[in-house]
């Protein structure tokens, strides 16, 4: 895997850049550290995270918990997978924490992804989702009460934008981009199952990223589940590469 190595500054503008884009209830820092509080489902919304790769304290683990848990949430930490934080993984386990979900952070440029689609037919980019872009958007089978977090979520996310596509009147495929900290953040990416294989994110994503163009912004990142192959390769296209894998270490219930 061919990992993009990012200067401190950038690592901190795409932690907050993904702060913005899943607006969490409030935000609290501590050291280095931005401590998102929410009561909702989405993991980055309640999860702290480093605004640097460097050293960190494990000593902190204790404190920042107590700041989850005296605001009534569970403590979660979302943390890089990097030797910097070798420190961390035994006094986290000894506190019976658990690491889950995996997650890469990729990170490349707008012209890349305007690579990936010739045309933007059938896209829209709407200041505020309707009521197709979230029904794609969470898709069948999904938990309502994750369902309702998600939409809360959504409505309060600001510099965001909702990108539907649509044929025949119906909503095929569907994105959220966010435009913030001198990065465009692509989430919650989804193709009809149906549809898939006709190169339709390509042109959903070449529509966000011209949106991109126009404020100015140069850069992108994203984060995807490590073992999702087709969108894994969809991104190598647009020539999107790891800055890091994270995971997230949640406390026991």
């Amino acid at each position: 895997m061919t990992v993009k190595t990012l200067s401190p500054a950038d690592i901190a503008s795409i932690e907050r850049a993904t702060l913005t884009a899943v607006a969490p209830e409030r935000i609290e820092a501590i050291d280095g550290w931005l401590l998102p509080m929410d009561h909702g489902t989405v993991g980055r919304a309640h999860s702290a995270v480093p605004l640097h790769h460097g050293f960190h304290d494990p000593a902190l683990i204790d404190e920042i918990a107590q700041r989850y848990r005296s605001a009534g949430l569970r403590p979660v930490f979302r943390l890089p997978d990097l030797p910097s934080f070798d420190p961390w993984w035994p006094a986290l386990a000894a506190r019976d924490f658990q690491r889950k979900q995996p997650t890469l952070t990729q990170t490349g440029t707008v012209d890349g992804l305007l690579n990936l689609a010739g045309d933007t037919e059938g896209v829209s980019l709407d200041q505020r989702p309707d009521a197709a872009w979230m029904a794609m958007f969470l898709g069948e089978g999904l938990d309502p009460v994750d369902g309702a977090s998600r939409s809360r979520a959504l409505s309060r996310a600001e510099g965001t934008l909702y990108a539907s596509l649509r044929e025949g009147g119906q909503t095929l495929a569907c994105g959220a981009a966010c435009f913030a900290d001198g990065w465009l953040s692509m989430h919650g990416l989804r193709t009809a199952s149906s549809q898939r294989g006709r190169g339709l994110a390509g042109r959903l994503i070449r529509a966000m990223a011209l949106d991109a163009q126009r404020r100015g912004i140069a850069r992108a990142f994203l984060q995807v589940d490590g073992a999702n192959a087709p969108a894994l390769a969809l991104y190598r296209r647009a020539g999107m590469l790891t800055a890091w894998t994270y995971a997230y270490w949640r406390a026991p219930t």
